[in-house]
């Protein structure tokens, strides 16, 4: 199995201005994270970003890099263009790995890309969790998968999915299953060729809808694989909260 890892990365952030440069236990989240990805057996990672001071860090600690446009709205139309610049076939497979994940495992890099290697009728591959609580499994910022029987995804929303309907007679706040629902992780494995269809197209009605990209793939009719992660994808950073909590975490405090 051969993939390529590109980790999509831009100074600005709301919540988190600078957020690839920010220091964990020393080193900035864009090393940590980089650091993953070369532990995956990924024949190639690469970081792809507009910003200077972000292609200067990651040049400094070894990484290659690939400057993009700077008008780009999603990580997935950046890789597309790294895709393009770096002349890879329609058939090569890459696995966006988020700049935010520094405690991803490189077991899941893996993973994602042998579940879209072992499907050739595949497009996408992705992985999830076990919805934990019903809190989680009612928060709009869980995103919840459902797959048939095979692992090909049926829909993701951030709605509640499946609803139990018989144990919600008070409506939506009186729900208290949650048992077999999946949240869905950002991991994605791409066939290059998908990548560019899917950043040559238009967002659709239910990725407007719902904020969420991969409903384009699945209304261009583009078949997601996904299966549960083989083990704990770590954290990610949002806010200085999560920083922190990251920091120490790895600073083993």
């Amino acid at each position: 199995m051969s993939f390529k890892v590109v980790i999509p990365a831009r100074y600005g952030s709301t919540r988190l201005p600078g957020k690839p440069l920010r220091l964990i236990a020393g080193l900035p989240m864009i090393q940590r994270v980089f650091i993953r990805a070369m532990e995956s057996e990924a024949s190639e990672v690469v970081v792809a970003t507009d910003d200077e001071r972000i292609s200067k860090a990651c040049e400094g600690f070894g990484a290659t890099v690939c400057m993009t446009r700077a008008d780009h709205i999603s990580g997935t139309d950046r890789i597309a263009e790294v895709a393009a610049i770096r002349g890879w076939s329609d058939e090569e497979m890459v696995v966006n790995v988020q700049g935010d994940e520094p405690g991803l495992p490189a077991e899941l890099i893996d993973q994602v890309a042998g579940l879209l290697a072992s499907r050739a009728d595949a497009n996408i591959a992705t992985l999830a969790t076990p919805v934990a609580d019903v809190e989680e499994f009612l928060n709009p910022n869980a995103v919840k998968v459902v797959a048939d029987l095979t692992g090909r995804a049926l829909y993701f929303s951030r709605a509640p999915i499946p609803w139990f309907r018989d144990s919600a007679a008070q409506g939506l706040m009186s729900q208290q299953r949650f048992e077999g629902a999946w949240r869905h992780l950002g991991l994605y494995a791409y066939r290059v060729g998908a990548l560019k269809k899917l950043a040559a197209t238009e967002p659709s009605p239910l990725e407007l809808a719902e904020k969420l990209e991969q409903l384009r793939a699945m209304e261009m009719g583009m078949t997601i694989m996904v299966a549960l992660a083989s083990c704990s994808p770590g954290h990610g950073v949002d806010t200085e909260e999560d920083l922190a909590r990251v920091a120490n975490h790895l600073s083993g405090s």
